[in-house]
């Protein structure tokens, strides 16, 4: 008994070392997996972050890669620049500068020559209208005529008579009334005549010429020879180019920041580069369309009558004008959804080589070819050597050199 006492104690003292070797191992593991993964990530993340910082921002370039690549060098400089609308919309003619024409009475075109574009005088003859009804025109205007001759004879004498105390007054004032009213009759019968185009009195007709009110150029032609028109049809249409407006459609949200005399540039779809056409804006539309744009109508600064109505036009509004620090929109580069320039540095190699830093901007403003931009702190416009031409090559040439790596 006392044996297997001693045996059955010794076998719970081993079973307790086990036990305590066991939780150390496991504590010792538990404790010791952190401090390698926490040791083995701070590396990794600072690995990264200089990585990041490395990344290269500075090239070189041979004199040779600089005559091929077009680097030219300048300055930040100060310019008015203008915060702008831009909209699209047309040269037109404004009302006094575009006519219709009419038949006033209607009837049959006899002859017409003139196609659409055709250059006109004013009071040059656009078609000739036949019309059996002139005949009647001219008829009542000859024997209203005639009875005027008798109503002025009759007046007369009835007022001799009543000076002579021989005839009643009544008799001389039917007659003067008379007289007076085949006045107007005659006087309403000419003037409608000299309207439709025929002659008072004279030889009768059945044709009148339909003349052109002003001088300009047929932009619609709609009569031909044999076509019946009445008093409603538009037989032609007259531009006058020599004076046109810049028409142009603003969306409503925009409309507030409009006022009378700002300046409109504006460019035409045939301009050559760097083009750049002005107007002054005088009547802004006090209702929104259905297309949700106001109208604008601008004065052209210098007229040009090859100018053609209709012509499509782009246009900036300037609503705000400051002098800015800008630089030439060849100078800006984009590189990950930011705006970058190239910096030169001042000292060259002994080669002959330069050195250029790119460097990170704010932009602004962009109108005629500049953009604004402010510098980042350290750089100055005053001593800052800028690449303005040539930077999407000093751009390329950096990355490439970037992958190669």
């Amino acid at each position: 008994m006392k044996n297997i006492a001693i045996l059955a104690l010794f076998g719970l003292a081993l079973a307790g070392c086990g036990t305590d070797k066991k939780e150390g191992a496991s504590a010792e593991a538990t404790t010791g997996t952190p401090a390698v993964a926490t040791a083995a990530g701070q590396p990794a993340a600072e690995g990264a972050k200089e990585a990041a910082e490395a990344e290269p921002t500075e090239t070189t370039l041979s004199p040779e890669e600089q005559r091929t690549a077009g680097i030219r060098l300048g300055k930040v400089q100060d310019r008015v620049l203008s915060g702008g609308l831009k909209v699209n919309g047309t040269l037109d003619a404004p009302p006094e500068n575009a006519v219709t024409v009419s038949a006033l009475l209607g009837g049959i075109v006899e002859r017409t020559t003139l196609l659409q574009g055709s250059q006109v005088r004013a009071g040059q003859v656009l078609a000739t209208i036949r019309n059996p009804e002139f005949l009647d025109l001219q008829q009542k205007y000859l024997e209203t005529s005639s009875q005027l001759e008798y109503a002025r004879s009759e007046y007369a004498r009835q007022e001799e008579l009543y000076r002579q105390e021989v005839a009643p007054q009544k008799n001389f004032q039917r007659a003067r009334a008379e007289y007076r009213a085949l006045q107007a009759q005659v006087a309403a019968q000419a003037a409608r005549l000299r309207l439709a185009g025929l002659p008072v009195g004279g030889k009768l007709t059945t044709t009148a010429p339909v003349k052109a009110p002003r001088g300009g150029f047929l932009k619609t032609v709609n009569a031909s020879a044999g076509q019946s028109v009445t008093a409603t049809d538009v037989l032609f249409e007259i531009i006058d180019p020599g004076h046109l407006d810049v028409v142009l459609n603003v969306f409503e949200k925009d409309a507030p920041q409009l006022r009378n005399g700002q300046t409109v540039r504006y460019t035409l779809a045939n301009d050559s580069a760097g083009a750049d056409h002005q107007a002054k804006i005088y009547l802004i539309g006090r209702t929104v369309g259905e297309d949700r744009t106001v109208r604008v109508y601008a004065h052209l600064r210098h007229e040009d009558a090859s100018r053609l109505p209709g012509t499509y036009v782009r246009a900036v509004i300037e609503t705000n004008s400051a002098t800015v620090p800008a630089l030439p929109d060849k100078a800006l580069v984009q590189f990950g959804g930011k705006d970058y320039i190239f910096v030169a540095d001042d000292k060259a190699t002994a080669k002959g080589e330069s050195s250029y830093r790119m460097v990170a901007v704010e932009t602004g403003v962009s109108e005629n070819g500049y953009t604004q931009v402010t510098l980042p702190a350290g750089l100055t416009a005053a001593n800052a050597a800028i690449v303005t031409e040539g930077a999407y090559s000093l751009l390329a040439k950096l990355k490439n050199a970037e992958e190669e790596e």
